[in-house]
């Protein structure tokens, strides 16, 4: 996938997150087994302390089930 600068400068934004610590994350993901439950929430925990947002355990919940059954939105840059 490729993203424009436009896309993480939008995310940047809104979230406070820099470029750079994005595609830190992205790398780290495509090293990960993102169909297990553990991964996941250690994902959540950890993007929501770079964007200073909490996550309550039900979103968090809501999220780990759109993960595990493939429910994300293919285009992710209208959601920005």
């Amino acid at each position: 996938m490729n993203f424009s600068d436009n896309f993480f400068n939008r995310v940047e934004k809104k979230t406070k997150v820099n470029k750079e610590t994005i595609l830190e994350l992205a790398e780290k993901l495509q090293k990960s087994n993102l169909k297990n439950e553990n991964t996941l929430r250690e994902v959540v925990q950890e993007l929501s302390k770079m964007t200073g947002r909490e996550v309550s355990k039900e979103k968090e919940d809501k999220i780990i089930n759109a993960v595990m059954n493939d429910e994300i939105p293919s285009n992710i840059d209208k959601m920005i």
